[in-house]
């Protein structure tokens, strides 16, 4: 008898976890039948912002598999489908057509990819016309359009979001102000000393930012957003972006008995299994534990779904799979400096209850003396035994990506004087003799031993 698997959510968990399990099985020993509630699947929401940017000229260039090309490998997906039920024993979910009727789909296996959804906080008039968020490809579509007949923009949340889309709409020429309730910018992922450097970019290239600051009411005329109000302070935009973080999607799942972790994600083993027998969960939606602290975290980031829909499918499809942790690595563009964290922040440490010391260097991204460089600021995290804790990154071309090497090193557990002497590359274009985030591993090793 052909076994069902049922998928809510078509991006990257979903159908990473889709396409791993059809790898492994066939439609006559597994149908796979996916539900998706927007238009989209499959599809970049990473590089949304660049495309409002005008960098990326086609929406449809962030698709990397449209729903016929699922259904030639046996794949049968379903846009504009959401489901609004789950009833774990009877084993169906209960979908809402595009016309508004109801089907009932039964299920043997069941992956629940709901993603997560902007963050909205109590601002009286949030719901107003002219609020925007950005998720899916439509509300990149709706805030691009709306940038080509304005000439201000305010936006609520300077997070990663928040910074992308300011300066996406910057590039686009409009006036831009960031708000955010915080006292700097990025700061669930960044030490402030680092998050300060990237404010210095986004106000160096036109942005007004005003950090420290709540919003309390979306302004309106004739109906729509015209700005907003926090105390005795106006910001005046033609429209707003909330870009505030987002929340997990799991109403659904909390409704059918499906258990919650501590993040408010859904809770799941090393295999992505749920509390419920036959329910796996991956990406946005599911939590994941943290290779340093050992608690669970929600990182809604496009590597770790990935990771977690191959994980599932592998399991789904018979294979034996587990997924390893995370980190938290992750890295931006703001203008013309590039922006990288791994591993734990200060305050991240602190909550954990770990005793950390760091290391801090102002450098360049290249040689001193080589025409064209640019500055770099790298500052690592260790425990008291000198072990690699995290790492942050700010610095123009050729900076960020040098937190995959810390990442790494991280990963496997090294020590800051061990790393210090790793053989990293060298050539005047790319580095001095001595890598920066090699220096500042050292320096706070250093720092650690003398404590």
């Amino acid at each position: 008898m052909t076994e069902r698997l049922v998928v809510i959510g078509g991006d990257a968990g979903g159908m990473t976890a889709a396409s791993q399990a059809r790898r492994r099985r066939s439609q006559d020993d597994l149908s796979i039948t996916v539900f998706e509630k927007s238009g989209w699947i499959s599809y970049s929401a990473c590089g949304e912002p660049y495309f409002i940017s005008g960098e990326v000229p086609e929406l449809t260039s962030l698709l990397a598999r449209s729903p016929e090309k699922f259904a030639q490998s046996g794949i049968d997906v379903h846009i504009h489908h959401e489901v609004v039920a789950i009833d774990t024993e009877g084993h169906t979910v209960t979908v809402k057509r595009p016309d508004g009727s109801r089907l009932e789909e039964p299920w043997d296996q069941l992956v629940y990819a709901t993603g997560a959804s902007p963050i909205r906080p109590p601002i009286e008039g949030l719901d107003s016309p002219g609020v925007h968020v950005l998720r899916t490809l439509d509300d990149a579509a709706a805030i691009s359009q709306r940038a080509g007949n304005s000439s201000s923009a305010l936006v609520i949340g300077a997070g990663y979001i928040g910074v992308e889309v300011a300066e996406a709409l910057a590039m686009r020429g409009l006036a831009v102000t960031v708000v955010d309730i915080f006292d700097s910018v990025l700061v669930r992922t960044m030490d402030p000393e680092l998050g300060s450097l990237a404010q210095a970019e986004l106000e160096a290239n036109g942005v007004e930012v005003a950090v420290g600051t709540t919003i309390e009411k979306i302004l309106t005329k004739d109906g729509r957003a015209v700005g907003a109000r926090a105390g005795d302070q106006v910001f005046d935009a033609d429209f707003i972006v909330m870009g505030g973080g987002a929340s997990p999607n799991v109403d659904l799942a909390a409704d059918a008995g499906i258990p919650l972790g501590p993040t408010g994600a859904i809770a799941v083993d090393e295999r992505m299994r749920t509390g419920v027998p036959g329910v796996w969960a991956a990406g946005d939606a599911a939590e994941s534990i943290h290779r340093l602290t050992g608690r669970p975290v929600n990182f809604q980031l496009g590597t770790v779904a990935n990771k977690h829909g191959r994980v599932a499918g592998t399991n789904i499809g018979g294979g034996d799979a587990t997924f390893p942790g995370v980190l938290g690595t992750a890295i931006t563009r703001v203008f013309d400096k590039e922006v990288a964290r791994t591993g734990l922040i200060r305050t991240e440490a602190e909550e954990a209850g770990i005793e950390v010391f760091q290391g801090t260097v102002d450098s360049s991204t290249t040689a001193g003396y080589m025409p064209g460089k640019q500055s770099m600021t790298v500052t690592v995290t260790v425990s008291a035994d000198g072990t690699l804790l995290g790492g942050q990154i700010v610095g123009g071309r050729g900076a960020g990506k040098r937190i995959d090497t810390l990442a790494t090193a991280i990963w496997a557990g090294m020590n800051g004087h061990d790393f210090a002497m790793a053989d990293l590359s060298y050539a005047p274009p790319f580095s001095g003799t001595w890598d920066p985030v090699a220096i500042a591993a050292r320096r706070a090793a250093d720092t650690a031993a003398k404590a």
